[in-house]
């Protein structure tokens, strides 16, 4: 069974992706935050992460897409492609409601005239393999019923399920039995996605459907970086072994930014919230939280204990 790094905007940059890869591997593959296009051309700051260096030393590194219409996907691929890529994830799973207003992400699940268009160019371009994500719905886990038709006639490499809805977005129970029968329906390779947080977590996953092709993890991947690397050894780390692990990758992150990024507001913005998801006592990451200066910040690191 495959194991992914879901994509989050903010987090799972390309120093993150890499520097994770080199301190626990584990990962099959891992996805760029989605790229969309933006007054007229691919979103730059996106499209510079994707074209990033660091991305050619990241196993399994494949750029994603969000789009409102056939148009955009057609735009964005064509992007993608012109810079050499052969691989593109197609995003119809994102909730947050700006972009599923404007037809993106999960909101694409109700355009079923486009999809069509997307799913016949999909099916036409030899030259790039494709995979995608998605919701169960919008606001209604049936929804995926009007477009699985649909979705059965694109030639993709996977297509990774989050089983909830738009409107839920991470809150709620998971809707598993809509999970399987989508899963049966849609006639593809799947990766389940959604609230692992723990190797036990993954592991009933992988028991209860082994037929999945993979399993994809986010949140719960930047709170336990370890995560893929304990299921694959078949032992859980203690605590002082993952927050060993934690501080090194850190560390990378911290030297990286350091070179790249100018001022120390701009530093300490970007790295505090590379404690957002992380399981550690909240005194701890409260002393992280009210650095101002880059000493003070070191100093409230260094202080980190189990």
């Amino acid at each position: 069974m495959k194991l992914f790094m879901a994509p989050l905007q903010g987090y799972t940059d390309a120093p993150y992706r890499l520097f994770h890869t080199e301190v626990f591997g584990g990962a099959d593959g891992c996805f760029s935050p989605f790229l969309r296009w933006e007054k007229g051309e691919p979103a730059r700051r996106t499209m510079r992460d994707i074209l990033s260096p660091l991305n050619a030393e990241t196993a399994g590194f494949v750029p994603q897409i969000i789009f409102r219409d056939a148009e955009e996907m057609r735009r964005l691929a064509g992007a993608l492609k012109a810079e050499g890529f052969d691989r593109v994830d197609l995003n119809m799973g994102c909730p947050f409601p700006p972009q599923v207003a404007k037809g993106r992400g999960a909101g694409f699940l109700l355009r079923r005239e486009e999809m069509e268009k997307v799913a016949a160019y999909v099916a036409e371009d030899s030259s790039v393999s494709y995979s995608l994500k998605m919701r169960l719905g919008v606001d209604d886990p049936w929804q995926w019923r009007d477009v699985v038709s649909v979705l059965r006639k694109m030639p993709l490499e996977h297509v990774t399920i989050h089983p909830r809805t738009a409107r839920e977005q991470y809150r709620g129970d998971l809707h598993l039995d809509r999970f399987e029968e989508l899963a049966s329906a849609v006639g593809k390779p799947v990766v389940f996605n959604g609230e692992i947080h723990t190797p036990g977590e993954l592991e009933e996953v992988a028991g209860r459907w082994p037929w999945l092709h993979g399993v994809m993890a986010g949140r719960g991947l930047l709170g336990r970086p370890s995560l893929f690397r304990e299921w694959r050894d078949g032992q859980e780390w203690d605590d002082r072994r993952r927050l060993e692990g934690l501080l090194r990758l850190h560390g990378l992150l911290w030297g990286h930014y350091r070179g790249v990024l100018c001022g120390e507001a701009q530093l300490l913005s970007r790295m505090k919230s590379f404690w957002y998801y992380a399981l550690l006592p909240h005194r701890q990451l409260k002393r992280i939280a009210k650095a101002r200066s880059a000493a003070d910040y070191e100093a409230a690191v260094r202080e980190l204990s189990v």
